[in-house]
């Protein structure tokens, strides 16, 4: 969908930040259609600002070049933290998987209550929560990533009807039978990552999409202490009270299932801190920390020069929800009359985004040299098989 980059940006008195650039390929910029997805993305991300929500700092399209300029993460995914557990033998406790959840929770609520100047609701919805959209940086802080399908029912552009957006194995019920959804669509695939946290195993899989899509309507769901029998009756209650099939018997919003995780750890005197999370991702990936620490200095050596700080590793504590402007949202021009700050990608060469926005140099990042995962395309159910399965699904019930 877009190219993503790793990039330095600075600006006066000594500002700087990591970030990532996303920009869209050439070609998908040609499609209109496309075009909006892109630009409703930034438009809707670029409100949120949330600890516990990637945040976008700045989105133009000078010189028709479309990008936006997000976060930096140190850290990882769940879709690659549960199997990296699982390969090593190491039991991933409970009371972490649960904290995850918790600050999903947080940054989920936050969403789908988030009103506009007016104090009107947005009714913003993810519809993609999945193991590939939740980051834990390596300081044991969750990020909810990408509302890049995310929508506000109010203002932006209804999904073209017969294609299903997201991550199949993670979609609700009805998000898939095509019926009116709300913020318990999220719920619903917030469950099916606890579910996958806990046990290790995917809860929705087959052998084709329409497999897929039949085992989240149709199929059972297995109780998670039948994988993994350290799962308190409290904790399974909860999760599959999370993952109800009927809407109406879910938890009908993020900050009653955080609620109940809540008393949960009250209960058991579980006290997990991100201190906690932080020194558990370490034993994980100790020898990627500090490899991916030393090719992060030795590029901003490549790229900086003189400039380049002497040692790049990310803080040790969150980057706060900005109270007032920073330099990569102003709007503040230098003398010249371009923006003050500065982006470059860590690469051992220089390319200009576009050649009449000089301050603003990146390089894309190959997959070899790429510090985040290069981003994979959304994952769209075919229409053939979206409306292959809804007729099926007609026909049961006639």
């Amino acid at each position: 969908m877009a190219e993503i980059w790793l990039a330095h940006m600075a600006g006066p008195e000594g500002f700087e930040k990591l970030v990532v650039i996303k920009k869209i390929r050439p070609h998908l910029a040609k499609q209109k259609n496309f075009l909006k997805m892109f630009l409703n993305e930034a438009r809707l991300a670029a409100q949120l600002n949330h600890p516990n929500i990637v945040q976008i700092y700045e989105f133009g399209n000078p010189d028709n070049q479309h990008y936006i300029a997000m976060e930096y993460i140190f850290g990882r995914d769940l879709s690659e933290i549960v199997p990296k557990a699982k390969r090593a033998n190491i039991p991933f406790p409970l009371e972490y998987a649960i904290k995850i959840i918790m600050q999903v929770c947080e940054g989920l609520y936050y969403a789908h209550t988030k009103t506009d100047k007016l104090g009107r609701p947005l009714q913003i919805i993810h519809r993609d929560i999945s193991p590939q959209n939740v980051l834990v940086s390596f300081d044991g802080h969750v990020k909810i990533l990408d509302f890049g399908i995310a929508k506000a029912a109010n203002q932006y552009e209804q999904t073209q009807q017969g294609i299903l957006k997201g991550k199949v194995s993670y979609m609700a019920p009805e998000q898939i039978l095509g019926e009116q959804v709300d913020c318990r669509v999220d719920i619903f695939s917030l469950g099916a990552v606890f579910y996958e946290l806990i046990t290790g195993y995917k809860l929705f899989s087959g052998d084709n999409e329409l497999a897929i899509l039949r085992s989240i309507t149709d199929g059972p769901i297995y109780p998670p202490s039948y994988f993994n029998e350290e799962v308190p009756d409290e904790l399974e209650e909860i999760i599959l009270k999370a993952l109800a099939k009927d809407p109406n018997e879910r938890y009908p919003n993020a900050w009653e299932l955080q609620r109940d995780l809540t008393a949960l750890l009250l209960k058991f005197d579980f006290h997990p801190t991100n201190t906690h999370l932080a020194n558990f991702l370490k034993q994980l990936f100790e020898d990627e920390i500090e490899e991916e620490s030393r090719y992060l200095e030795q590029k901003l050596q490549e790229v900086l020069g003189s400039e380049a700080a002497p040692a790049p590793l990310p803080p040790s504590e969150p980057t706060p929800p900005a109270k007032t402007p920073s330099p990569a949202l102003s709007n503040k021009t230098s003398e010249e009359g371009r923006p003050t700050q500065r982006m470059k990608t860590l690469e051992n060469e220089s390319k200009p985004l576009h050649d009449t926005h000089p301050d603003l140099d990146a390089m894309e990042l190959s997959s070899e040299d790429a510090l985040l995962p290069l981003e994979e395309d959304d994952q769209v159910l075919d229409p053939a098989t979206s409306s292959h399965f809804k007729d099926e699904n007609a026909a049961a019930s006639a």
